[in-house]
């Protein structure tokens, strides 16, 4: 969330102190993120401990608590925590909210910062612990599943069908996202395809499932700055699918600083071992991680 909510600071207060027998010295809003439904806080207690605050509206998974702490506890360090409430739970209620407790991590992600080839190969180590990890059955039951839905092709489908229609809203962004899709159909309609051709491929292919983050672009690798420590954060929807799921972001122009993306794959892969990587599988997930951008981005500019 880019906005600060208008939500009270003090219940805010009242709640951590309810909750995690915290007193709140500062609250600062953090404007992170693009999800609407997440507002972030940096909380400064009268001990200058610092800690970092989610709160969280609308739909909420509980894997995005219950997962971390699981691989945290099975030894997978480059996970930060929540922080259990003094009766042990991993969120405390706060109404329209659910509020999730970190320790603050002072540091950038890999947009802002060049990781070190020691960071590419810690994050190739880390996210192998992650896909070969054993997951207890209320866990993995609780994950959703890949199903090569077909969601958002339809979607974009929709949209080039109606360029020439009266259906869109009718402004200078409407109009110029209109001329970019016109101008662009045919390479946009050969994404589509193509994605659904390799989707099909897939489904006939079977690949085993494993635990994925699901969204391992630069903005989810965090470096702290006092220590260089590493993390991935972001924990909101992971889910079960082909590994593929997660590699695709490796050397698939994803915001990491300052390398190319042989050098992405070559570092990375040092640290996560050797892989039998599906191609069709790589080209899939990136096929439809623009597909998803460009039904997203039509949706807010053409329809609102």
């Amino acid at each position: 969330m880019l906005e600060k909510p208008t939500f009270p600071e003090t219940k805010i207060a009242a709640c951590i102190h309810d909750a995690y027998g915290l007193d709140v010295s500062e609250l600062t809003f953090l404007p992170l993120g693009a999800d609407a439904h997440t507002a972030v806080y940096r909380l400064l207690t009268p001990d200058q401990h610092a800690y970092f605050l989610k709160l969280r509206s609308g739909v909420f998974q509980e894997t995005a608590v219950t997962l971390p702490k699981f691989l945290y506890d099975q030894g997978v360090s480059a996970i930060i925590p929540p922080i259990p409430t003094t009766d042990g739970q991993l969120w405390a209620e706060l109404d329209p909210f659910k509020a999730m407790l970190y320790a603050y991590v002072n540091g950038r992600n890999a947009r802002q910062v060049k990781i070190t080839p020691a960071h590419w190969q810690q994050f190739g180590a880390a996210l192998r612990q992650i896909h070969t990890i054993q997951l207890p059955p209320t866990l993995r039951h609780a994950l959703r599943q890949e199903t090569y839905t077909p969601q958002w092709r339809e979607m974009v489908k929709g949209f080039l069908a109606r360029l020439n229609t009266n259906t869109f809203v009718n402004d200078p962004i409407a109009n110029d996202t209109r001329t970019l899709l016109q101008t662009r159909h045919d390479e946009i309609q050969h994404l589509v395809l193509r994605a659904e051709q390799l989707a099909q491929t897939l489904i006939t292919q079977q690949h085993p499932f494993v635990l994925c983050h699901a969204d391992m672009h630069a903005s989810n690798i965090l470096i702290d700055d006092n220590n260089g420590s590493f993390f991935i954060i972001d924990w909101d929807d992971p889910m079960l699918a082909p590994k593929e799921r997660d590699l695709m972001f490796i050397g698939g122009a994803q915001g990491f600083t300052g390398y190319t993306a042989a050098a992405e794959e070559t570092l990375f892969y040092q640290g996560y071992g050797s892989a039998e990587v599906n191609a069709d599988a790589v080209a899939y997930y990136r096929y439809e991680r623009i597909i998803e951008d460009i039904a997203l981005f039509c949706e807010d500019l053409l329809l609102s």
